[in-house]
């Protein structure tokens, strides 16, 4: 289900990468370090555990590892609802590769999240302030966009403790007086968010994935009228149209990681996923809640952990109005006579 669609040796790669990465969090992760998260712990166990195999450094070094492998492990994570920042971390470590920024350890972070904020530099300094930053209590690091320069620094200084619908950390963060521990040139602000806007969208796929395996399971199991509910035709039409969304959401974040390798930032494709994932999301949640019924509301049932994560993540990096709002703009650029090239083109991974 998670596998990319390119070539045999990088799929063999990513079928052992997926491999590991499941049973890490099968292992590690679960109910209790969920519901440990949702009381303000962090999940330690787990991020060591993720350290020791390196995954959270997949996107480090000489051997990093492209970015549809990175949406691969974000996709992963995000079916166990896992309560890290994996997908901060990996999209962190990219960036700063990207720029030729040596990636520290530990967990880090991106900012911005919000449309309009920018972090200002003087000298060897930062200042500002961003809000809704994922994870910012948690992070080593601060990976921040700042003018043209992606600067990274150390320790986000915490004003405002927050969190999304999932409970996990957005944090509203102080970069007045925090030091600039190294930098590089940065990719455009739309860029930027648009990369954001893909990890997110390759999350929506993931929890996506998994809430139809919750569901196609609660209907084969729950017994009505003398037989389990997957008998009744509605119940088979609403999980056939759940299936399809998270289908499609996966497709689009597969097309947007095939794109990667085109010059310049696959924003269109980007926009094109987190448009198409945000749709999902919506669909996909009502019908799994619908087909469960009131049990899947209950906190004992496992469900909401991954819906309330859809909810969060469909506005994160822009929501389907913003992103399709650029995507017009950029078709209507485009005129007629690039209107086709701009939708087709492909890359191909070395």
């Amino acid at each position: 289900m998670n596998d990319l669609p390119h070539g045999d040796d990088d799929a063999g790669l990513d079928r052992l990468l997926a491999e590991s990465a499941e049973r890490l969090f099968e292992a590690h992760g679960g109910r209790a370090a969920l519901e440990e998260a949702e009381r303000g712990a962090f999940a330690a166990p787990l991020w060591s555990a993720l350290e020791e195999a390196g995954i959270p450094r997949a996107a480090a070094g000489e051997d990093a590892l492209p970015l549809p492998a990175l949406l691969l492990l974000t996709r992963i994570a995000a079916a166990h609802s896992a309560p890290v920042p994996l997908a901060e971390t990996l999209m962190a470590g990219h960036l700063l590769s990207a720029a030729g920024i040596e990636v520290p350890e530990g967990p880090l972070t991106v900012a911005p999240v919000l449309a309009g904020e920018e972090a200002r530099r003087d000298g060897g300094r930062l200042s500002g302030r961003l809000h809704r930053v994922p994870w910012a209590r948690h992070a080593a690091g601060l990976v921040v966009l700042a003018g043209d320069r992606l600067v990274l620094t150390g320790r986000p200084a915490v004003v405002a403790e927050g969190a999304n619908y999932a409970a996990e950390p957005r944090d509203a963060v102080d970069l007045d007086g925090a030091a600039v521990i190294a930098e590089g040139p940065a990719p455009d602000p739309v860029a930027l968010r648009a990369l954001g806007a893909l990890f997110r969208a390759a999350a929506i796929a993931g929890a996506l994935g998994r809430i139809a395996e919750l569901t196609v399971r609660y209907a084969g199991e729950r017994v009505q009228f003398g037989r389990p509910i997957a008998k009744f035709q509605a119940v088979q039409h609403g999980i056939a149209v759940l299936a399809t969304q998270a289908a499609a959401a996966g497709a689009a974040v597969d097309r947007a990681a095939l794109a990667a390798g085109v010059p310049g930032a696959p924003v269109f494709e980007a926009a094109a996923a987190k448009v198409r994932a945000g749709e999902a999301a919506t669909q996909g949640a009502a019908i799994a809640h619908q087909v469960h019924g009131a049990i899947g509301f209950t906190y004992e049932h496992t469900l909401h952990f991954s819906t309330r994560r859809l909810w969060s993540w469909r506005e994160e990096f822009g929501d389907e109005t913003e992103w399709a709002a650029l995507m017009g703009a950029m078709v209507r650029r485009a005129g007629g006579a690039g209107l086709w090239p701009l939708v087709t083109r492909r890359a191909v991974r070395a």
